[in-house]
């Protein structure tokens, strides 16, 4: 995508590439998957797939560089995965929910709304994405997936009406939060600056500014797309307990 989208000051010519985040949980009641990623089909045709949308954010992966393939190398299928939990609904963060068609999907009812309301694809809800046969279990505030505190969505408006952030208390390495697009970089929650692509900017800087404190209280909060902390990250993904 453009760098400019994100950074202020750099050049409209300037292009960033943005890693793209799923998240697996392991929990006692259940499998949890925080988004879903790209579908593979962008990777081969983003235009057929994505349509006028490719050309503002263009895929430069491979298909087997999706969350389907890294379930695979888990050892899992899609019919592991109990619950799938959508930040928001936007083609790079629910792309593969086509696929858990035996798990429950988790999305909040504004964010919902807004994909379902007239010209929401020109808003980036493309319904071929988001519009699943089970449908979703849909929460206006914040919800305690299992109750006991472990995975607990947290919405914070801004990127777009239902964005939705996950704290994941962990029993050995602490609280991580998922951020999704609430940070897509940690120089957002530096500057306090939400990107351009933005729904509503006041709400956006509200929710930075708390993601902001959940950092400063020693909580490790993964932005959506950014590629030094993913590279940090990725090293020691599979052992965080």
């Amino acid at each position: 995508m453009r760098r400019s989208i994100y950074v202020p000051g750099a050049a409209r010519e300037e292009t960033i590439e943005l890693p793209v985040h799923a998240s697996l949980i392991r929990h006692p009641k259940g499998n949890v998957l925080f988004d879903s990623g790209c579908s593979p089909e962008a990777a081969s045709d983003a235009e057929g797939r994505w349509g006028g949308l490719a050309k503002v954010m263009t895929p430069i992966f491979r298909p087997e560089q999706t969350v389907l393939s890294e379930l695979e190398n888990l050892r899992l299928s899609p019919d592991d995965i109990d619950v799938v939990v959508c930040s928001h609904l936007h083609p790079d963060h629910c792309g593969c929910n086509e696929h858990f068609r035996r798990a429950t999907i988790y999305c909040h009812a504004a964010e919902v709304a807004a994909a379902k309301a007239e010209g929401g694809e020109q808003q980036g809800y493309l319904p071929r994405e988001w519009n699943q046969p089970q449908g979703f279990e849909q929460f206006n505030s914040e919800h305690d997936l299992f109750g006991d505190e472990k995975i607990v969505l947290v919405p914070m408006p801004g990127h777009t009406p239902g964005l939705t952030v996950a704290r994941i208390a962990l029993d050995r390495d602490g609280v991580f939060v998922l951020a999704s697009d609430a940070a897509p970089l940690q120089a957002n929650i530096d500057s306090g600056a939400p990107p351009k692509n933005t729904w509503n900017m006041d709400l956006a800087a509200d929710a930075l500014a708390r993601l902001r404190r959940f950092r400063d209280q020693g909580e490790t909060v993964i932005s959506a797309h950014d590629e030094e902390q993913w590279q940090r990250l990725r090293k020691g993904a599979a052992f965080y307990e």
